[in-house]
């Protein structure tokens, strides 16, 4: 993969997490969980470029997320679509999504977990977090369509610091 300034993703932030959908990865080369995910963000906040992504504390992920600094971000292309479906379906507590997925785990220097399918990686340190509260829904429309079951997502806000693509 090739180093990549985070201020150079030329794809559209939006239809990138929205249409092509990315993996969430925490953990460690023994232990680490991945997860589907098509909500979040990038941008520049604190004079840092940074993702937001949202997990619920009922996914399997949530606790490596929780336990661990760092994660990644892995785009895989559309041929990747059904990997994608059993990341966001199959949980890791009960198979091995990743081996099911036909996904083959892959190192940072750092540590981090991506997959050698990956086109683009974001590796990400948590610099704030929190729990979306329904209180604070100034228009309730969305608490009222994807929350009716009462599990909210906490909020991850982290700052890229490694990008790569695979040319």
């Amino acid at each position: 993969m090739n180093a990549l300034n985070p201020k150079e993703i030329s794809e559209k932030a939006i239809g990138l997490i929205a249409d092509r959908w990315m993996l969430v990865t925490a953990g460690t080369r023994k232990r680490f969980n991945t997860m589907t995910a098509n909500w979040g963000g990038m941008g520049y906040l604190w004079n840092k470029p940074v993702v937001f992504v949202f997990v619920r504390p009922n996914r399997y992920t949530f606790g490596f997320m929780e336990e661990n600094e760092t994660f990644t971000l892995s785009f895989l292309g559309e041929e990747y679509r059904e990997a994608l479906k059993i990341c966001g379906t199959l949980s890791g507590r009960d198979t091995d999504k990743v081996a099911r997925a036909g996904l083959t785990p892959e190192f940072t220097e750092q540590g981090n977990v991506t997959f050698t399918q990956a086109d683009m990686v974001l590796e990400c340190r948590k610099l704030y977090a929190d729990m979306i509260r329904p209180e604070r829904f100034l228009d309730p429309s969305p608490d009222t369509k994807w929350y009716s079951d009462g599990t909210y997502h906490k909020m991850y806000i982290a700052e890229i610091t490694g990008a790569w693509r695979r040319e």
